[in-house]
Parts: structure tokens; C-alpha cells; sequence
């Protein structure tokens, strides 16, 4: 028996029974990342199972979208093809269910493909569910539900689809503005307009000290309020709001019905959260993309603008693991080893993430690093080099 486990697990299924609060200390410190696997193709979603593989759709200029399974027990691994979406694609969040079958969704068809892994004979995906525009983050409930949140349009939809493929729109994040005041060509809202710097700028005046910084173009809209998404042991569902830098938990009941309050402000649609129902929000957490949850219901997020890994503890701590630390030189953060992280697992005591290399923020420009928007290597897959003190939950998560 192995004495070091042994005494890391026994407080581990305390912790667990009792919800104790985790502290910082439970978390790497001064962690640092190391690249697991470099593609030529751009790749965003991630997910794991339990034999340590990592599976990435990934999005060529044309044709089917290869996914990729990556072996994470070995130092440079291969890629091996294990199915295909069909073209026209450009896939981003992707799950098992219990049966072992992969789901992905494809955000301009508003799809979710599903297929039966095959390094064999690669199976060409088929058409699981249809009617989710902006389809991203996906997470199976315990009765293999599979949710979906709208990740791309900034509507804050969230969708159930049950395992017969029947899709049913649950709830929306608030969004960051309403639709009160439009002029004919629908432009105006009422609300809140985030910008990410770059690709937004603004003028810095030196003097007087007092006067305000002023913006200088309109780029860099930050609109999405849904997007990543992971269930909890109680069935809760967590969602990731990367325009406020919060996250949300969601109250389901044992049939999957949402308990958490919704209509409070009427300028939204009646299936609308109250914001009552944010479960923290902090600057840490600003450009929040994809979730994963330890055993002990901390949350992991990739901080995606920031190139930067926040835990947000079962209690609402906010802890920053790992950032980018600035270049000496030109006072950036684009070098690595993260570039634009957005799809974290946590693969028992692992934890790896996904790099899309977007041009935003603190991965501006996105041409300084290991990955390039022209190439040759435009995806990678990093891991933390340091073992995670609280181990993810069994994968595959569902």
C-alpha cells in the first residue's frame, strides 16, 4: 500500500463528506505549465477519460473536423484520429455520456454531433440534435441530459436535450444589456457594454492627473454571459459568465427542473435569471471560459483573456493559480505557456488545458508564442507541471 496516497485520501473523504471549505493552501503554488502537444489546426474544447486520453475537435480551413484523442501519459503524443465532424464545421465543446459515445456541438449549424469513438475506422459523426445557434459548452446531467449553453451570440440561452435528442430551452443568463431602446436599424440597448483591451483602446492623457482615459475605437465587445458549464455532486449546474467575470449556479430539482429564481427584471425574456443567482464574481475571473470541478466541488476556470487558471473554492474563495508572467521586455503577457486557455480537465490529479490562441487582452498580439494565427503549430494542449493536492472528478464527467 502506498502510505503518501493513503494519508492524502483519508482527509479527502472527510473534506468531502462534511462540504469543509477548501483553503489556498490546497492548490499548487507558484504552478507552472508545460506544453503537452502542438497541432497545426486550431482546437478549443477539451475532455478526458479514464485512462488519462484527451480528446480535441479541431477546426481546418475546410473539409470534416478531425477529433483528435491525445494519450496524456506520454511525453509527446501522437495525434490519433478517432472520428470526424461533418463540413461545413467549426466544432468547440464536447462530452461523453454513459454509454461512451462523444457529443460535440457546432455553433454556426446550431448541431450537436454525436458518434462512438474509433481509432480504427473514424466514424463520420451523425446529427444528434439541431436548433441551438451558438451551441459551446456542453454537460450531462445524471440522467444523460446533455446541456448546452449558447456561447457565441451573447443571448445567455441554456438548453436541455434530452437522450431522445428533444431540445428545450431552460433559462438565460441575463445578458449585459436589453432591447428597450432600438432605432430602425436596431441599434441601441440599455445596459452594459464590456470591452476587452486590446482589441478596444483608449487614450491615456498625461496631464492633469484627473483627467478620465477615453475611448478611442468601439473594438473588443466582450457580450458573452454563458459559456462553460459543469455540474456538481448535487446536481447543480454551474455556468460560466465570461463578459462579468462570475459564475452562476443554477438550482435543479431531482427531474432536472430549475428551481432558481427567474423574471425579476421584465425587460428579459420570463425564463431569465435574477442576479441573485450569481455565485461570485470577481476581476480574477474576468474572460471566464470553460469549467471543470475538482471531488470536492472547487471549480476550475480558464481565464481566458487573462491567459491566466482561477479556483474558485466550494465557498466562494477566489484563488489565482497561474498567469502568464509579463515579458521583461515589452511588458506583456503573450509568451506563454498559456496562449488564450479555454477548455481545462482535470484528469485525476492533472490538470491540462486547451490553447486557441484568440487575439484579445493579455494574448495580444497572439503571433509572440509557441502557437501562431499563420502557423506552422496553431493549437496546443499545456499541463501543469505540479500535481494537483485534490484530484478531479473520475472522468469521463457526466
Amino acid at each position: 500500500m502506498n502510505t503518501r496516497n493513503t494519508l492524502i485520501a483519508l482527509p479527502l473523504l472527510f473534506w468531502g463528506a462534511l462540504s469543509i471549505p477548501a483553503m489556498a493552501d490546497e492548490f499548487p503554488r507558484s504552478a507552472t505549465f508545460s506544453t503537452l502537444v502542438t497541432t497545426d489546426l486550431n482546437i478549443e474544447g477539451l475532455t478526458g477519460d479514464d485512462r488519462g486520453n484527451l480528446y480535441t475537435p479541431t477546426r481546418p480551413a475546410g473539409g470534416d473536423c478531425a477529433v483528435f484523442r491525445f494519450d496524456s501519459n506520454i511525453a509527446t503524443p501522437l495525434p490519433v484520429t478517432v472520428g470526424r465532424i461533418p463540413a461545413p464545421c467549426a466544432p468547440l465543446g464536447l462530452a461523453f455520456d454513459h454509454a461512451g459515445r462523444l457529443y460535440v456541438t457546432e455553433p454556426n449549424s446550431g448541431k450537436i454531433f454525436s458518434f462512438l469513438p474509433d481509432a480504427e475506422t473514424p466514424p463520420l459523426a451523425t446529427e444528434f440534435a439541431s436548433g441551438v445557434p451558438g451551441a459551446n459548452g456542453v454537460a450531462f446531467d445524471r440522467d444523460d441530459n446533455l446541456w448546452v449553453s449558447d456561447g457565441t451570440t451573447g443571448q445567455g440561452r441554456v438548453w436541455k436535450i434530452t437522450p431522445a435528442g428533444v431540445v428545450t430551452e431552460e433559462f438565460r443568463i441575463q445578458p449585459m444589456a436589453n432591447d428597450a431602446i432600438l432605432d430602425a436599424a436596431n441599434v441601441g440597448g440599455v445596459g452594459r457594454d464590456v470591452r476587452t483591451l486590446p482589441l478596444g483602446m483608449i487614450t491615456f492623457t498625461p496631464a492633469p492627473p484627473t483627467a478620465p482615459r477615453t475611448a478611442t475605437n468601439t473594438a473588443g465587445s466582450q457580450p458573452l454571459v454563458a459559456n462553460g458549464l459543469a455540474f456538481n455532486k448535487d446536481g447543480d449546474l454551474f455556468v460560466s459568465d465570461t463578459a462579468r467575470g462570475a459564475l452562476w449556479k443554477v438550482k435543479l430539482d431531482r427531474h432536472g427542473n430549475v428551481q432558481s429564481r427567474m423574471n425579476c427584471d421584465t425587460t428579459f425574456t420570463l425564463n431569465t435569471l435574477c442576479l441573485d443567482n450569481i455565485f461570485v464574481a470577481h476581476p480574477l475571473l474576468e474572460g471566464a471560459d470553460g469549467i471543470a470541478l475538482d471531488r470536492v466541488g472547487n471549480i476550475w476556470v480558464d481565464a481566458n483573456e487573462r491567459n491566466a487558471v482561477i479556483v474558485v473554492t466550494n465557498n466562494g474563495k477566489v484563488i489565482e493559480v497561474f498567469r502568464n508572467a509579463p515579458d521583461t521586455l515589452t511588458g506583456l503577457r503573450n509568451t506563454g505557456p498559456l496562449e488564450f486557455n479555454t477548455s481545462p480537465v482535470l484528469s485525476d490529479r492533472r490538470f491540462c488545458t486547451v490553447n486557441l490562441d484568440a487575439v484579445r487582452r493579455d494574448n495580444f498580439p497572439n503571433d509572440a508564442g509557441e502557437i501562431k494565427p499563420t502557423g506552422p503549430q496553431r493549437g496546443k494542449i499545456s499541463c501543469m507541471d505540479q500535481q494537483l493536492f485534490i484530484g478531479g472528478e473520475p472522468l469521463p464527467v457526466r
